[in-house]
């Protein structure tokens, strides 16, 4: 169990990274607002305290975020820890991916004293599961799954006015629940595609692993939750609306009519459920049993497998 000292990010490639006390780890990005941040194996970077105060004990003057790192921990030596170690702070899960680096090009710290410790005792991860962390916050090595999580977005402009209640979106959360599925969040927004894809978005880089939409999965002129989906998603999941259309055809012929929507964005699945309650019970009891291992092998906690 280690204790996290700073966060660090810089603005701009090419420039010393500041302290902050407070910072977003966005999945599979990195943290928010730091230059270095992408979609790449080095998302973010790690140094232990007890490198830098050796370092300092040489007479160097250094600020944390010198060297480019952007966590410094106490508790660590991370150089130690083999490549795919998990790290986890409160809500954030982080993988280790890399162990030091060839520098090309020098830093500001190598210039002013001669010599930079990142290359030889830094570590660079992803992230696997985003958040809030905190200077102060513990961090601790972990063998154990990300938690189950989940958020709702309920597409309704009467809804959102609070001109009807949200049946729906309740009714899946009371199953999410019962699932054993923690509930992030929800929210009811109107039927618009840019207020449905913000919260798709917003979801996606805290990296829960299940985002429900209810309604606007028709053909109405402002059913639009179908086109916010594939604006967000990076690959279809074409199965899962088959099996829920499959499903509700059984009930009524009608259910060729929806135009339901799910699929992949970084390690968030997102589903797209029809706006009544009945039909949202029916589909999402159906689907929900075999979610689970689907999200496991998105966030790397499983492989395949047949039964």
């Amino acid at each position: 169990m280690g204790e996290i000292r700073a966060l660090c990010i810089s603005e701009k490639r090419g420039t010393q990274k500041h302290a902050l006390d407070r910072v977003f780890f966005m999945t599979e990005f990195g943290i928010d607002g730091d230059a270095h941040a992408g979609d790449w194996h080095r998302q973010v970077s790690l140094l232990g305290l007890g490198e830098i105060d050796d370092f300092r004990a040489r007479g160097a003057d250094v600020d944390f975020g010198a060297f480019g790192e952007n966590v410094v921990a106490e508790g660590f030596r991370f150089k130690e820890l083999p490549v795919g170690t998990r790290l986890r702070v409160g809500d954030v899960f982080l993988e280790i991916t890399q162990i030091g680096k060839e520098c090309h090009s020098h830093c500001q710290i190598y210039h002013q004293v001669g010599d930079c410790i990142m290359p030889r005792e830094g570590v660079f991860a992803r992230v696997l599961h985003g958040g809030w962390v905190t200077v102060g916050d513990k961090m601790e090595i972990t063998t154990e799954k990300i938690p189950l999580d989940a958020a709702v977005i309920t597409a309704s402009d009467k809804g959102a006015r609070g001109e009807r209640e949200d049946a729906s979106g309740a009714a899946i959360r009371e199953m999410l629940t019962e699932a054993g599925y923690h509930v992030a969040g929800f929210n009811i927004v109107p039927d618009e595609k840019e207020e449905l894809k913000r919260e798709m978005e917003l979801w996606a880089q805290r990296g829960v692993g299940l985002v429900l939409t209810t309604g606007g999965t028709g053909f109405s002129v402002r059913d639009v939750t179908p086109e916010a989906t594939r604006e967000v998603i990076e690959r279809e999941t074409p199965g899962i609306p088959e099996a829920m259309r499959s499903l509700s055809m059984q009930v009524t012929p009608r259910a060729m009519l929806t135009r339901a929507a799910a699929g992949i964005k970084k390690r968030t699945l997102i589903v797209n459920l029809p706006g009544s309650e009945k039909a949202v019970r029916e589909c999402l009891g159906f689907i929900l049993p075999q979610l689970q291992h689907g999200i496991e092998i998105l966030r790397g906690d499983t492989g395949e497998c047949a039964r």
